[in-house]
């Protein structure tokens, strides 16, 4: 695996990202994302692409988290409902000390740590394996639940995708986690439109999303998910971790988002990996954007 075409460097410890760092670093972990999936040989790289800013402004900013201490009781949880992006995973927790970066080249490799879902028995960091879709956001309830019996005020965040939002199981924990008033749970739908073989609006309606996650009882903000800054705000602002509401971000995405050819054909580049011409576009556009908003 080849290194990534810009030279960044960890974003200092101890402060709060800026929106500009965490959008440097959502491209950032584009090009990590073109380099793993090229060293492997198969990949998911649109539905990955769709939440680049959402896993950089929660991982650089909004979650409490210690490399150090992967096992820390107080720390917030992630679980990544749409496992199949775990891709983008591994470039975070091994850039905040999680793993050695080096474990990244072997990433889809037979024995590796690093699989194309989460392993929570194989890599520091995760903390519930996913890929079969549809139980993540029932064990996020469970995980917030146990946080208020053991008086700990730390948040548990799932990010779904609006495809496992087909799940009816998914709508048994929203009811549930409006019962049980768990207002330190936070829900993220990654509603970039697609699932793996086409359009969400064709193959199972799930509109009006907000009304719906409203209609159970959650507090619902719905916002464009590539705009850093309206991440930042609303995830800053969340209420308190004893509120009474959970709460649900609806982002709007686009599958294969910040690569051209991924956004004119989303579906194709579900699963897959570029030619090396492809690629040479691919990292060209990303860098090209990177140097611009940094000069």
């Amino acid at each position: 695996m080849t290194t990534s075409s810009v030279a960044t460097t960890r974003l200092e410890r101890g402060r709060p990202a800026s929106v500009g760092e965490l959008r440097n670093r959502a491209d950032w972990l584009r090009l990590e994302v073109i380099d793993m999936i090229d060293g492997a040989g198969l990949g998911h790289y649109s539905s990955t692409f769709s939440c680049a800013e959402i896993l950089a402004v929660l991982y650089y900013r909004a979650m409490r988290l210690d490399p150090a201490r992967p096992d820390w009781a107080d720390r917030d949880r992630f679980l990544l409902g749409k496992g199949h992006a775990a891709v983008g995973l591994w470039p975070i927790l091994a850039d905040l000390g999680y793993f050695d970066r080096a474990e990244l080249d072997r990433f889809g490799y037979l024995g590796s740590n690093l699989g194309d879902h989460p392993d929570m028995r194989k890599a520091a960091g995760v903390d519930f394996s996913s890929g079969s879709l549809g139980h993540n956001l029932s064990v996020g309830v469970g995980m917030a639940m146990a946080a208020r019996l053991h008086g700990s005020d730390h948040r548990t965040f799932v990010l779904t995708g609006d495809g496992e939002i087909h799940e009816g199981q998914v709508w048994e924990a929203a009811m549930a986690a409006s019962h049980y008033r768990l207002g330190n749970l936070v829900a993220i739908v990654d509603a970039n439109g697609y699932i793996g073989s086409g359009p969400t609006s064709e193959l199972m309606g799930i509109e009006p999303l907000a009304d719906r996650f409203a209609a159970f009882g959650w507090r619902v903000v719905e916002l464009d998910g590539h705009d850093v800054a309206a991440l930042v705000q609303t995830l800053d602002g969340l209420p308190a971790p004893d509120d009474d509401r959970p709460v649900c971000i609806v982002a709007r995405t686009q599958k294969g988002r910040g690569v051209s050819i991924m956004e004119q054909a989303p579906r194709a580049w579900h699963v897959g990996c570029l030619t090396p011409e492809q690629r040479e576009a691919a990292v060209a556009e990303v860098t090209t954007r990177m140097q611009r908003e940094t000069a």
